[in-house]
């Protein structure tokens, strides 16, 4: 593995990182609810409109913040290596993921990690190691 110096961005990416805690901490401290973004999302998809403003609010903010931040920045080129279809599979691989692990990454990577919390500590373990042998499989086994 090469690491392009150059490119290595370890201040907006801490920055990020930053803004994401600060998003998440809010919104536990305002709504008492927790930023995962499956559940959130289930929510508006479910119709619940108790408290769907905040759920769309939150959801439109991860739809305009790289758009704003593009008025700033460049964004780096994307470059995806994958067929449609292969990302189709692995788009629906990952949904059912969320719902066999009762969360998101970020659900219990983010979240659940910051509250000490067993079943997201074993849920982000699983989710990471299966990334790894994905990658590891697909890239050394199947040389795709």
């Amino acid at each position: 593995m090469l690491i392009n110096w150059s490119q290595f961005t370890p201040w907006s990416a801490l920055g990020g990182g930053a803004v994401i805690g600060m998003a998440v901490a809010l919104l536990v401290l305002m709504n008492g609810r927790i930023a995962g973004i499956s559940g959130i999302v289930g929510g508006v998809l479910k119709g619940q409109k108790d408290d769907m403003g905040w759920r769309v609010a939150f959801i439109s903010g991860l739809v305009v913040a790289p758009l704003v931040w593009q008025l700033f920045a460049a964004l780096p080129a994307v470059r995806i290596d994958g067929s449609y279809a292969v990302m189709g599979i692995a788009g629906l691989v990952v949904g059912l993921g969320t719902r066999y692990g009762s969360g998101c990454t970020s659900g219990h990577g983010v979240c659940g990690l910051s509250r000490l919390s067993p079943r997201s500590m074993i849920a982000t373990l699983v989710f990471m190691g299966t990334g790894f042998a994905t990658v590891y499989v697909i890239r050394h086994v199947f040389q795709i």
